[in-house]
């Protein structure tokens, strides 16, 4: 299918994959989100915005899904201090769009706009998303997020967000 042939009806299942996979992160629902990804998952947050090779470039996160697991592991187990306790988040996702489209995966592009409260105050992040999807067994997976930040050139002081 290329990007015009696709329905009203398969950006709506898109959209709503998209934010049960922002509320998941949000309310800190590590099983359901980690459940969303593909064995082959991939997940690239670049630093400073650049697009560059990730294998080449330093990454705010590059992690495939051993590291996606990881990651999570430490977070069920207290053993992350920098969100202990974990921040209040709460995202919008909008402008959703498909980028294209094949017979086996899906890009799709969205804006977010989160806030994150914690003890020491309040961070405000923004950016642009890309996602890969694909149909596995009938269920909607993610394959690949990119996620780069409006103000990635910046000093991060917290990574809670991103899980």
């Amino acid at each position: 299918m290329t990007t015009t042939e696709a329905t009203i009806a398969d950006l709506r299942e898109i959209e709503q994959f998209i934010y049960r996979e922002a509320r998941y992160a949000d309310e800190h629902d590590y099983d359901s989100w980690e459940a969303l990804w593909t064995d082959d998952a991939l997940y690239w947050v670049p630093a400073g915005g650049s697009l560059a090779d990730p294998l080449h470039q330093v990454s705010v996160i590059y992690d495939n899904r051993r590291r996606i697991s990881t990651r999570l592991k430490q977070l069920r187990t207290g053993k992350r201090y920098a969100q202990s306790p974990p921040s209040n988040l709460r995202r919008t996702i909008s402008n959703v769009e498909i980028l294209s489209s094949t017979d086996t995966e899906t890009q799709v592009g969205a804006n977010f706009v989160l806030y994150e409260s914690k003890p020491r105050g309040i961070e405000m992040w923004a950016g642009r998303i890309t996602y890969v999807l694909r149909s596995v067994d009938g269920e909607t997976k993610l394959v690949r997020k990119t996620v780069v930040l409006v103000n990635s050139a910046e000093a991060l002081p917290t990574l809670g967000f991103l899980i």
